[in-house]
């Protein structure tokens, strides 16, 4: 088994930055990418970002393109996301996520909530 947990959520204004990250733990030698997602409420969960072990291939929502940063360092098993210039419409319980490829998320962390007044 894969544990994540996150971390870095919180109240920003808008036009503010967070930085979350996300610890993997446990069984982690299969895991091949990282990412998060997010759920608004009343909202159905979307895609935010992802990205390889390499840190070559990154992927990023519409949403958040040009805004954020994804990152991650292997030796600690820790991926982070940078967002910047937050709206009110980036609040919303973010997620991380971890599995064999991108797109085949087998482990989710527990969430932290971002908050973003105007």
């Amino acid at each position: 088994q894969v544990q994540l947990v996150e971390s870095g959520g919180g109240l920003v204004q808008a036009g503010e930055s967070l930085r979350l990250s996300c610890a993997a733990s446990g069984r982690t030698f299969g895991i091949n990418a990282m990412g998060w997602f997010r759920q608004a409420p009343g909202k159905e969960r979307e895609f935010v970002s992802a990205i390889t072990n390499s840190g070559n291939d990154r992927y990023y929502a519409n949403s958040v393109t040009g805004r954020s940063t994804i990152s991650r360092d292997n030796a600690k098993n820790t991926v982070y996301l940078q967002m910047n210039s937050l709206k009110p419409e980036d609040t919303a319980v973010y997620y991380c996520v971890a599995g064999s490829s991108i797109g085949v998320y087998d482990y989710w962390g527990q969430g932290t909530q971002v908050t973003v007044s105007s």
